[in-house]
C-alpha cells in the first residue's frame, strides 16, 4: 500500500490499494490507448469532411463535421478518466465499471450518418 499523498497533489490510481498483475494494468493502458485512437480517427474524419467533402454549402460540410469533432473531444477527455477508474477498481480489487463510451459512439455515429445522408441528397 502506497503511502498518504502529497499535499496539493491531484489523486492518482496509485495512491489507493495494492499493484495489481501488470498484465491487467498493461491491459487497460492498451483500452486507454485505444479509445485515444478512436478519437484521432473521429477528429482527423471530422477534419476531412471539413476540407474536403464535395458540397457547394459550407453549412452541410460543418453540419457533418462539427459533430464528429465533438464527439472525438467527448471520447478523448473520457477515455483518461475510464482509465484511472478502471486502475483504481483493479488496485483495491473491485468488480470494473461499465462504460457509456461504446453506447455514446455507436448512437452517435449513427445519427451522424443519418444527418449526413440527408444532408448529401438535399444540398442544393
Amino acid at each position: 500500500m502506497r503511502g498518504p499523498r502529497a499535499a496539493g497533489r491531484l489523486s492518482s490510481p496509485a495512491d489507493v490499494g495494492d499493484d495489481p498483475d501488470a498484465r491487467f494494468t498493461l491491459a487497460n493502458e492498451r483500452t486507454f490507448l485505444a479509445w485515444i485512437r478512436t478519437a484521432l480517427a473521429l477528429m482527423v474524419t471530422g477534419l476531412a469532411v471539413a476540407e474536403f467533402f464535395d458540397s457547394r454549402s459550407q453549412g452541410t460540410r460543418l453540419a457533418i463535421a462539427l459533430p464528429l469533432i465533438a464527439l472525438a473531444a467527448v471520447v478523448a477527455l473520457n477515455a483518461f478518466g475510464a482509465w484511472a477508474a478502471k486502475e483504481r477498481a483493479l488496485r483495491v480489487g473491485e468488480s470494473l465499471p461499465t462504460s457509456a463510451l461504446p453506447r455514446l459512439i455507436g448512437m452517435s455515429i449513427g445519427v451522424i450518418a443519418v444527418v449526413a445522408g440527408v444532408l448529401t441528397v438535399v444540398d442544393p
